[in-house]
């Protein structure tokens, strides 16, 4: 194998992992929560604690792999991935899982950067695109199949998805450490470390939203943070509702992820090509609120996967048009996916 297939493939193997683990801990998180004797409120605080902690860390990571090489802060975010699943699993104290997500958080927020850096640092104009692109499916795939396996495992043992997810971090790493060569020469790092300070996400992020494309970015947060919040209570809703168990909630996660699968990957480009974006981002909000009302309606499993879909479908639809925008705007590719998507 060409080592720079090679590499891709190593890559490509780690996101898949860390995309697992995320996917797998979506249908087993409420009943966990639940295990402890808290809710809503506490589920809640324990998703926000891993997605604050990974949104003011990201550049930091990003930055520093520029200074000190790619290869040992990828390292970090997979060892970091791993430990804190570790420590999820081996949790008996509801303290100790904020504990965990967070260092979740800081931590495996190296990871998906950083692998997208290294993808941009080995490959051509020409293939860097298709890289891009592989890097994303392996994002897809975990998050696929991680709410499935997580639902099958988590009916034996709730922490059992957890040591696999570990279990899997661990030889990912061993991957990158024997077989992944550094992208980035000494010169490079000694030059990069010489630069000055680079503006701050903060003020990255302020500019965008006070750009012209402010209110699209306006736009997706709402449509991210209805996303979050069906994320957060879904399982509880689900066992309180219907008694659903963590085999029910991981079927009904994995189908809505294919189906936005499906939908990113063959019929958004299509639809926006004969409509046009202004069109297809008012028919997918309007969608997505749609699926959120007839949830509501829901009365079997069927019904339930039904609902879910239209909401996810319609979300899917719109978001690929948000980063393309971002994209031709800012130029900001590495970003693409990581926030803003």
């Amino acid at each position: 194998m060409k080592p720079e297939r090679r590499n891709l493939f190593i890559l490509f193997f780690t996101l898949i992992v860390i995309m697992l683990g995320l996917g797998i801990i979506i249908p087993i998180l409420p009943f966990y929560i639940d295990r402890f004797g808290a809710g809503g409120k506490e589920m809640g605080f324990l998703m926000s604690s891993f997605a604050i902690t990974q949104f003011l860390f990201a550049p930091f990571w990003g930055q520093l792999s520029e200074r000190v090489g790619r290869k040992p802060i990828l390292m970090i975010g997979i060892l970091g991935n791993g430990i804190a699943m570790l420590m999820f699993g081996l949790s008996t104290e509801l303290w100790m899982l904020y504990a965990s997500r967070a260092l979740a958080g800081v931590l495996s927020a190296a990871t998906l950067p950083t692998a997208m850096a290294y993808v941009g640092d080995t490959t051509s104009a020409e293939d860097r695109g298709g890289g891009m692109g592989l890097m994303g499916a392996a994002m897809g795939i975990g998050m696929v199949l991680g709410p499935g396996l997580g639902g099958w495992l988590g009916a034996d043992s709730l922490s059992l998805p957890f040591f696999l997810a570990a279990g899997l971090s661990f030889l990912a790493l061993l991957f990158v450490l024997g077989f992944l060569p550094e992208s980035l020469s000494p010169e490079v790092r000694l030059e990069n470390a010489g630069k000055g300070k680079r503006p701050s996400q903060f003020r990255l992020l302020r500019d965008a939203i006070f750009s012209p494309i402010g209110i699209l970015l306006g736009l997706a947060f709402l449509l991210s943070f209805g996303l979050t919040n069906f994320e957060a209570v879904f399982g509880l809703w689900a066992l309180d509702r219907f008694g659903f168990g963590t085999r029910e909630v991981g079927i009904i996660l994995t189908v809505i992820g294919l189906s936005a699968a499906v939908v990113q990957g063959g019929l958004t480009g299509p639809a926006t090509k004969r409509w046009g974006e202004p069109l297809v981002i008012k028919a997918s909000f309007l969608g997505a609120a749609a699926g959120f009302v007839l949830l509501l309606l829901t009365n079997s499993l069927i019904t339930v996967i039904l609902a879910s879909s239209v909401f996810v479908i319609f979300k899917s639809a719109v978001a690929p048009g948000h980063c393309l925008t971002y994209l031709e705007t800012f130029d900001y590719r590495p970003r693409c996916g990581y926030g803003f998507g």
